[in-house]
């Protein structure tokens, strides 16, 4: 009986031993393939060079935080998470930044997202992504964080007319139409009302609206 029992006991213990090595060594539960999800203009090969995970590297081993911190060096992306999808894919999902405005640096345009985080730079910026025009562009600089904010808050009804935002401070944001008109924002609050009041004295001719201040609009 004895002998019985400890048989029993060496082959669960070889048979967990088996299992273990297949799962947490063995390539045959390894990496065989990267599954790039949410990428729209960033190529998955780029994604898939950045998550650095050699073929047949056990897939319960991946570190996934890693992973993810690797993809998220390239700046197109906002968000990357990666998971297990036995019995041998890695999926990363991603989020890419998008574009709101263009700064420019040195002759040419830097492409940025609502956060104030450089994308790209390119030659010359999308034609439908207004210029970004502030002291000292930056992310977290407020005059910068408020203008991205009143472009960001636009509907797609108003943005196609903006050819430029500017902003001395927090509180002094303007946008220049893309017929010369210009718009005195001030500050990112009231965003929907500011719009909607917009919308509706665009009709009426003008050099400047100011729309500051909801409740008391003028224009010159």
């Amino acid at each position: 009986m004895r002998a019985r029992t400890a048989l029993l006991v060496l082959l669960t213990v070889g048979v967990v031993g088996v299992a273990a090595w297949l799962v947490f060594f063995s390539p045959v539960l390894g990496v065989r393939s990267v599954e790039i999800v949410g990428n729209l203009t960033v190529p998955q090969d780029r994604v898939k060079e950045k998550a650095a995970v050699p073929a047949l590297h056990p897939l319960a081993t991946v570190d996934l935080d890693e992973v993810e911190a690797r993809v998220l060096t390239l700046p197109q992306l906002a968000t990357a998470k990666a998971d297990r999808v036995w019995p041998g894919t890695l999926r990363i999902q991603v989020t890419e930044r998008r574009p709101v405005a263009s700064l420019p640096v040195g002759g040419r345009a830097a492409l940025i997202d609502g956060h104030g985080v450089v994308i790209e730079v390119r030659d010359l910026a999308p034609a439908w992504l207004p210029v970004l025009k502030v002291d000292r562009p930056a992310a977290g600089d407020p005059a910068t964080m408020a203008a991205l904010k009143v472009v960001q808050d636009l509907p797609r009804s108003l943005s196609g007319k903006v050819r430029q935002v500017r902003a001395t401070t927090a509180e002094g944001v303007s946008l220049e139409l893309t017929d010369g008109r210009t718009v005195f924002w001030g500050g990112a609050e009231r965003g929907e009302e500011k719009a909607r009041i917009l919308a509706r004295v665009l009709g009426r001719k003008a050099d400047l609206y100011d729309v500051s201040s909801p409740d008391v609009v003028t224009l010159k």
